[in-house]
């Protein structure tokens, strides 16, 4: 979440009046993330998120998104669902952006995640992976292998000017992917994103999964890899090896990971690692002026990567093979 177009009071209040959410008493932005323009409105009649979609959210995947947040609700994942305006549409216009309002859930993200807390992402993200089995539209993976040269074509020229010998780095990383990036593991809808701001806790239970504005259709263990990056690494970057048993053990309590898919979890570990990194690389260096958002520190994600570069086997994830039944 961030905010990249600012909304004035006026204009919010009227395009509220088309909503039955009662008058608008007070919004703020949300200044965290990187993607679209957020804020939490405060209405007569609660609390609601307004989102304005921007960047690399196609206006025309937005049917995509919202309706695979009501699919997984209707399968008993918990996360907000879009509030239907007086015309029963869920999209409107607003400050020249498509915009949505979607109702507010409980819980706060973990600003320390603990072994606990992946365990019950583990569990829910499985459980996500089942839900989204019968869920009849699809949308591609932008942000898939094929789509990392182009993100490396945008930054190769400046990489550098973060490290030294960053160019070279990416560059060798991306060939090696793009020759053995897995083509035939179980494939499914993810959410590609599901980062410890993108989870709601209320104490230690997991009170729902929210951004699903990168959800697609991809190689359902790579949703395990991007989990295992975002929430198994201690703020010093090293890896926690109890995290990401609790976590890897939790999902395969509901879904079980092939043999194939754990033989090829340190690579789609890498490409993960690889995916954040450029697109924190090109946001980094692409932060518009007067934007209200904080870009991520793409180095970080060179840590992880080369991590995973030394990964052998999910045995370095934590888990013995005979963890896992195929």
């Amino acid at each position: 979440m961030a905010v990249y177009t600012d909304v004035g009071a006026e204009e919010l209040e009227s395009f509220l009046s088309g909503y039955g959410i009662g008058e608008l008493l007070s919004y703020k932005g949300i200044a965290e993330g990187v993607e679209n323009s957020n804020f939490l409105l405060h209405t007569t009649s609660g609390y609601f998120f307004l989102t304005l979609y921007e960047k690399r959210v196609a206006k025309d995947d937005l049917p995509f998104f919202l309706g695979l947040m009501a699919h997984l609700a209707s399968r008993g994942i918990n996360c907000p669902q879009p509030v239907k305006n007086n015309k029963s549409e869920i999209l409107g216009q607003l400050a020249g952006r498509p915009a949505a309002i979607i109702d507010f859930l409980e819980g706060v993200w973990p600003r320390k995640p603990n072994a606990s807390h992946c365990a019950a992402v583990g569990d829910a993200l499985a459980k996500l992976h089942l839900a989204g089995g019968d869920f009849t539209m699809t949308r591609a993976n932008a942000l898939s292998v094929s789509g990392w040269r182009p993100l490396f074509d945008v930054a190769a020229s400046r990489a550098d000017e973060l490290r030294h010998g960053l160019h070279d780095f990416l560059a060798a990383e991306l060939d090696h992917l793009e020759k053995s990036w897995p083509r035939d593991l179980p494939r499914g809808v993810i959410h590609a994103d599901l980062f410890p701001d993108n989870v709601l806790f209320l104490g230690d239970k997991l009170s729902g999964l929210i951004d699903f504005y990168f959800a697609c259709n991809d190689i359902l263990a790579y949703d395990v890899a991007i989990c295992l990056n975002a929430w198994c690494f201690e703020p010093d970057h090293s890896f926690n090896v109890t995290k990401a048993r609790a976590f890897l053990n939790a999902y395969s309590k509901v879904r079980t990971l092939s043999a194939a898919e754990r033989k090829a979890l340190p690579l789609l570990a890498r490409g993960a690692a690889l995916r954040f990194l450029l697109t924190r690389l090109v946001d980094w260096l692409n932060v518009p002026p007067g934007a209200l958002v904080r870009p991520k520190d793409p180095l970080e994600y060179v840590r992880k990567l080369r991590f995973n570069q030394s990964v052998a086997g999910i045995r370095d994830y934590g888990l013995d093979e005979p963890g896992f039944v195929a």
